[in-house]
Parts: C-alpha cells; sequence; structure tokens
C-alpha cells in the first residue's frame, strides 16, 4: 500500500522586540529608505538577547504540536534548518528536543540556510515513506541572526529579523508529498556567511575583536540567482511531479525581496495572487521565513484542503532547494 507524507499542522513564533526601519534611519540614514522601497521590509523583530535560536524554535515547535493536537512524545524525528545555530557542536535539534520533551524523538539539523525548510520537507517525506514505523516527523525553521550581527553599526542589519516557524507531517495514503528539486553552486560560498569560527579560521581573541565572528555580506549576490534560479526550481518540481504550474495554488519563495516574488511569479506566468509574502512585517527571517510565510498563509485562509504548494528557498553558499505538496 502507498505510503505518503502529508502536512497536518504548522506554527510561527514571531519574537516581542521591533525595531522598525524608522529607528534604523536614525543609525544609518536615508539608505534605510532605499532599502526599504527595494526589498518591501518595513520593520523586524529581535528575541530577547538570552535566548537562542533553540528557543524560538521551540516555540514554533509547542504552537505547531497544539494545532495537531499531539504531544511532544509523539514526535518520531525533528529536523531543525537553521545557519544561526545555538552551537557549532551539538546540534541545535538536540537542544530543541530536550525544551519541549520530545524525549521519544531523533533529530538533526540541517544546514542550508534558508533552503533549509524545503530541504527538511523532502527529507521528512523520505523518511516517512522509507521507514514504516516513523509517524510523525516535525520540520523547523529557526533564525536569531540578529545576535550574531554587529547589528548596531552594520547597515545590514536591516536584513535580520528573527522567527521560527515549524510543520508537523505524517503518513498518509494520499499525496502528500508530489517532488522534490536541488540545486547548489558553492563558487558563492565566500559571499556572505560568518568566517571565523569554524576550522577555516578558529576564533582567537583578534578575529574576534575584527568582527569576523559575526555575520557579513562580502560580496553581493546577482540578482539572477534568485530571479532565474526560482523559476528554474519551480519548473523542476513541476517536471519531477508531473504537474503543470497553473495548477499550483500557493508558491511560497525565500522571503528577501517582494519585487524578486513579483517578478518570478510573472515569468512563470502565475497570478502575485497565487504567492504570498511577510517581509513587510516580519522582516527578513532567513532560514525560518518560508514556514513562516507558510502558516501565516494558513491561518489567513490562503491554502485549504486539496491546495497544491510549492516551496522555493535559496540560502547562502549557496543551496536552492523545492518541495511540492498537495493539502490534507
Amino acid at each position: 500500500m502507498p505510503r505518503y507524507a502529508t502536512i497536518i499542522s504548522s506554527g510561527c513564533y514571531i519574537p516581542p522586540i521591533e525595531r522598525t526601519n524608522a529607528s534604523l534611519r536614525e543609525k544609518f540614514g536615508e539608505v534605510i529608505d532605499k532599502f526599504g522601497a527595494s526589498t518591501g521590509i518595513q520593520t523586524r523583530w529581535y528575541a530577547p538577547e538570552d535566548w537562542a535560536t533553540s528557543d524560538l524554535a521551540a516555540e514554533a515547535a509547542r504552537a505547531a504540536l497544539q494545532e495537531a493536537g499531539l504531544q511532544p512524545t509523539d514526535l518520531d524525528m525533528i529536523l531543525l534548518g537553521t545557519d544561526s545555530p545555538d552551537y557549532i557542536t551539538p546540534a541545535t535539534s538536540v537542544v530543541v528536543q530536550h525544551k519541549i520533551g520530545a524525549k521519544n524523538a531523533g533529530t538533526f539539523d540541517i544546514g542550508c540556510a534558508c533552503a533549509s525548510f524545503p530541504t527538511g520537507l523532502n527529507t521528512a517525506a523520505g523518511l516517512i515513506q522509507a521507514n514504516p514505523h516513523i509517524k510523525y516527523v516535525m520540520v523547523i525553521g529557526a533564525y536569531n541572526m540578529h545576535k550574531l550581527s554587529d547589528w548596531k553599526n552594520d547597515v545590514m542589519s536591516f536584513f535580520y529579523g528573527d522567527g521560527a516557524g515549524a510543520a508537523i507531517l505524517t503518513a498518509s495514503k494520499k499525496p502528500g508529498f508530489v517532488s522534490s528539486t536541488f540545486f547548489a553552486d558553492g563558487s558563492y560560498h565566500k559571499h556572505w556567511g560568518i568566517y571565523s569560527g569554524g576550522t577555516y579560521e578558529p576564533a582567537t581573541q583578534e578575529s574576534v575583536q575584527a568582527g569576523r565572528t559575526q555575520v557579513h555580506l562580502v560580496t553581493p549576490f546577482p540578482a539572477e540567482v534568485n530571479n532565474e534560479g526560482w523559476p528554474a526550481r519551480m519548473r523542476e518540481l513541476a517536471k519531477n511531479g508531473n504537474f503543470d504550474l497553473k495548477d499550483v495554488d500557493m508558491a511560497l519563495y525565500t522571503q528577501v525581496r517582494q519585487p524578486s516574488i513579483q517578478l518570478v511569479q510573472q515569468t512563470l506566468g502565475l497570478p502575485i495572487e497565487k504567492a504570498h509574502w511577510i517581509m513587510d512585517k516580519w522582516g527578513y527571517t532567513g532560514s525560518a521565513c518560508i514556514p513562516m510565510a507558510f502558516d501565516d498563509a494558513r491561518k489567513q485562509g490562503k491554502i485549504k484542503s486539496g491546495d497544491l504548494v510549492t516551496f522555493v528557498g535559496s540560502g547562502v553558499g549557496y543551496n536552492q532547494a523545492g518541495s511540492a505538496f498537495v493539502m490534507p
């Protein structure tokens, strides 16, 4: 009998500390207005300084569990996508497992930055399909990058908002999971990241003082990475899943530039009403942005039973991934 993965619930958490464009303008000047116009970002939200990424993830996890009517002990696996982990090691997913009391769940981290959530969905679908003993898998995207940035002095802090989103998948006799796609180009790995603190350059007093243990944009990515990459990933999802792009009911993308979403939808011949964005009210939330957008669209009634939903993300490095699901 066929065994498919299906998404049965979602959850989202937005932290309490707001940092608006107006407050950034006081520090950085009119460039903030230009950033706002080119991205659609109007504000962002920060976690308290004593919070780690696992705290954000745990809140989104609890919200998803509540909607599903499940207990933490029902979970068999937790997959956590983030590029702002609690530690280099151990995995942040282990910390989340402990904090929510999911003592029966195995865990692992996914480090594809903003491509982590569709990567996690695809991985969870494969785990469910291949392992009859696995019933419930939670996929989380979490982002607490402001704590790893020089947010008081670096104008690129315009982009960093904190948050988390989660989804729970289970086995079903009906799809569910439709298709996946993956792509990467590691020649861009020096463009944007945190370059001291790992084995390439272990953290030293000098590297900390120089700010190299914080996130930095070194070289901007060409616009084509998203503007051409996202349509390519969408077409691959359609080919791999044997569906027509016009059948997509909701397309979710990395939430970094609203104009990019509009351009990609136009390129694909899809109406803008079949996309959803959250960067205007929550900022760019990196690894968390796609599950946060998914949960927000569901809560607004934009995603309904039977809808075909696509998830396409780009993460620094760069990674791209896509996933397609029919909603139960």
